[in-house]
């Protein structure tokens, strides 16, 4: 038996032995080995890649930081999220700098992150990239979804930083070139909430009434200085590229330097290298269009003077092939002359011609030849009326005959042109005709129907057998046949 287990007298087993071991409570463990790795661990560095993100409704980041073998839990409270230098995402490889602490309701341990920043420029690349492919095959690149920028804008809106650099250098260009109206949407265009600034102020500039107190803008341009690409991202932001993508107004971007590009750049309508190259793009030389439109004036002037020239001498050049106008009016007075002439002979052979034709006609209208005609009309009538009547009566002669005929038919085949012939027919007392002579006992009135009227009369005597045919049978009337 073993000695780690002592045996007391009589077999029963002996009590753990005293020891000087303290005791703690789970709760007062459960601190010690916070303090202790928060000791240990009060400030560090960590690499992994960024799994089961999620934003609380207070404002707080939970997410786990991964790599091949293990998981570490982490949050970001409220505060220090709002300055983190990217936007968390799931399977964003990141470097995390904070405390180790521990979490005593669940016994396990986390990391509280204070910074955040992207493992490689390589990593955020490859984000980009892969962000770029997925809008662009919902179509928000695609160069039929680009319209042309107005001409003249009466309103420019800019969406911008309103103490930075990029407005003065705008407002400074704008003032140079054309002076415009201007209006500012004052954004972030960097950290946190960045992004979110500014496709609101996109879709609110997009929003106001043409027709109202703040008048529309008719070009858009966003616009920020140069920077590193973390601090371009929130112009790579889907956010903020579906909102270009989804601008009525004409877009400009003007993010960074020339060497920068974001995704807003694809999405827009025009690309700037500069925000001072947006404002140039946006308006002519105010200028150079004054001394455009003096060249177009004095070319149309001449224009003008040429043709008129040249009309005058193309009239001159008809007006030699044309005869004189007093030529022309005593050709037009001799023509006048003749068709006069003919003109009172035409009258005179009009109206007689028209007398003679009318004497024709008054002739015709005799009273004689008129009470002829109408002695006429009325033999014609008279005639016709007899006819019609004729016709009435015929018909109506031939109707008659038609209905007669069924008539005839059904009386022919009446059962009284049977009793003609020598038959007769026996009712019972109930009226109905009786087909039998078992039907009729000894004592029963009947009534007998003959061709001239019925008589009544009482059956006497028994059933006899019917007589059969043959040699026997009693010799029937000559003439006289079966009635059933």
């Amino acid at each position: 038996m073993s000695d780690s287990s002592p045996i007391q007298a009589g077999g029963a087993a002996a009590g753990p032995a005293p020891s000087n071991v303290p005791e703690y409570s789970v709760t007062e463990l459960s601190l010690r080995l916070k303090r202790s790795i928060e000791e240990t661990f009060g400030w560090v560095r960590v690499r992994g890649e960024i799994s089961g993100f999620k934003r609380a409704a207070s404002g707080h980041l939970y997410f786990s930081l991964k790599d091949a073998d293990s998981v570490l839990d982490a949050v970001c409270w409220k505060g220090s999220a709002a300055r983190l230098g990217v936007k968390p995402e799931d399977g964003m490889e990141v470097v995390c700098s904070g405390k180790l602490t521990s979490y005593p309701g669940r016994s396990k341990y986390q990391m509280v992150v204070e910074r955040m920043e992207l493992a490689g420029l390589g990593a955020l690349m490859a984000l980009l990239e892969q962000r770029k492919q997925k809008l662009a095959a919902e179509g928000l690149f695609a160069p039929e979804r680009k319209r042309p920028l107005p001409y003249l804008p009466r309103v420019i809106g800019v969406v911008t930083s309103p103490t930075g650099a990029v407005i003065r250098d705008i407002l400074h260009r704008l003032a140079d070139r054309f002076p415009t109206h201007v209006l500012v949407w004052p954004v972030l265009v960097q950290g946190e909430g960045a992004a979110e600034q500014v496709a609101r102020a996109i879709r609110g500039f997009n929003a106001l009434p043409a027709d109202g107190t703040v008048p529309r803008p008719d070009l858009l341009i966003v616009a920020r200085g140069g920077g590193s690409l973390e601090d371009l991202m929130a112009f790579n932001e889907e956010v903020v590229v579906r909102a270009a993508a989804g601008s009525d107004i004409p877009l400009i971007s003007a993010v960074g330097h020339e060497t920068d590009t974001t995704l807003i750049d694809f999405a827009s309508d025009r690309r700037a290298p500069t925000p001072t190259a947006a404002a140039e793009m946006a308006v002519p030389v105010r200028m150079e269009l004054v001394a455009s439109v003096a060249s177009f004036d004095e070319r149309l002037r001449r224009g003008i003077t040429r043709l008129a020239r040249e009309k005058r001498q193309h009239l001159d050049g008809l007006g030699r092939g044309l005869r004189g106008p007093r030529e022309q009016l005593e050709m037009a007075r001799q023509r006048f002359d003749d068709l006069s002439d003919r003109l009172k002979h035409a009258l005179r052979v009009g109206v007689a011609a028209q007398r003679a034709q009318m004497e024709t006609k008054f002739a015709k209208l005799r009273p004689a030849l008129l009470r002829r005609e109408v002695a006429d009309y009325r033999r014609r009538l008279l005639d016709a009326d007899a006819r019609l009547l004729r016709a009435l009566r015929q018909r109506q002669a031939d109707a008659a005959q038609r209905l007669a005929q069924p008539a005839k038919l059904l009386e022919s085949l009446s059962y009284r042109n049977v009793l003609s012939r020598g038959f007769a027919v026996v009712y019972g007392a109930d009226g109905h005709a009786l087909k039998s002579a078992a039907g009729m006992t000894p004592g029963a009135a009947v009534t007998i129907e003959m061709q001239d009227g019925r008589r009544q009369a009482r059956i006497e005597g028994g059933s006899a057998a019917p007589a059969r045919r043959g040699a026997g049978a009693a010799a029937k009337p000559p003439g006289q046949e079966e009635l059933f």
